[in-house]
């Protein structure tokens, strides 16, 4: 499941801690992020300890009544728990006076967000990443070239800057990102800012006839959830048909691409034959390897996002 709010944290080391033991003990795994505006969650429970952890939750008064985002699909997703304070939970690289995240969009349900989509005077916004919106998306929706949430903010705001008479309707995967987005939206002139609230997990538990199309991109061990049975990306090896993320099974490049079954097996999840030649290496000659090439080599590809394979395989 995910979740988050934005809610005044006084202590988000204190409660970092606490929050750890008591989780660690209901067996939960997850990637957790505290910061003083707030949580942002993305984490597993165990089907047995599911009232136990919810009741915990209610028990804190900043987080009573908290939405949660269940799965589309199950599967593991985490394998350890961790919790970090950070200086914001979403990073968006803005000054903190330059919006009122108290003056956010109109929430939508997804029947709701369905409805004002049909509007011929709405505008769809994609809040997400590049190489999220790559492998699925709503219908017709604007989706920035970016790679990451701090360069998307200004982009969209220069993107709609001739369409404040519109409606504009944002979407994320879970709903956080479209909060900060809709208030700064607003702090820049857009007056009907609205969005889907519960993201797209929570829509594609609701609807019946979706708009979204494709995979829905989630940050753990499963990558992405499948939406629609629509395909709307290709390989990044051989240029067929194909939505399926995979890492690089060369631990030293771990590149993030699109991975066909055929392509997967010809070079046994790496991303050419120098990674699958280093990932194929015995234990001890692999590490010598690793340690000789230092940190995660990402430089051999202009974008880690965008990866260029075609000439590499």
């Amino acid at each position: 499941m995910s979740f988050y709010r934005y809610v005044k944290i006084e202590k988000p080391e204190e409660m970092r801690d606490e929050l750890y033991r008591e989780w660690y003990a209901l067996g939960v795994f997850g990637r957790i992020y505290l910061a003083r505006e707030g949580i942002n969650a993305q984490l597993c429970v165990p089907e047995e300890n599911l009232e136990k952890f919810k009741a915990g939750l209610e028990a804190r008064a900043e987080f009573k009544n908290m939405r949660l985002n269940f799965a589309v699909e199950q599967g593991t997703s985490f394998y350890k728990l961790g919790i970090k304070v950070k200086k914001q939970i979403v990073a968006d690289g803005l000054p903190e006076d330059s919006y009122d995240l108290s003056n956010v969009g109109n929430h939508l349900n997804a029947e709701e967000f369905n409805i004002a989509m049909e509007d011929k005077n709405a505008v769809v916004v994609d809040m997400r990443n590049f190489y999220e919106s790559r492998i699925g998306r709503f219908e017709g929706a604007i989706c920035p070239d970016v790679d990451t949430f701090r360069e998307e903010l200004p982009q969209v705001v220069e993107m709609l800057e001739d369409k404040k008479d519109k409606k504009i309707l944002l979407y994320c995967t879970g709903g956080i990102r479209c909060e900060k987005a809709s208030a700064y939206l607003k702090s820049r002139g857009f007056e009907d800012v609205s969005q889907l609230y519960g993201g797209v997990i929570t829509y594609a538990h609701t609807v019946t006839d979706s708009k979204f199309i494709g995979r829905n991109f989630v940050f753990d061990e499963r990558i992405a959830e499948r939406i629609t049975d629509d395909v709307l990306s290709i390989c990044d090896q051989c240029e067929n048909s194909c939505d399926d993320y995979a890492n690089c099974k060369n631990m030293i490049c771990n590149l993030l691409f699109l991975q066909c079954s055929d392509c997967a097996a010809k070079f046994a999840g790496a991303c050419n034959e120098e990674c699958r030649r280093i990932a194929e290496l015995p234990a001890e000659e692999y590490k010598a390897e690793r340690k000789k090439s230092g940190a995660t080599d990402f430089e051999k590809y202009k974008s880690r996002i965008r990866p260029s394979l075609k000439a590499t395989v």
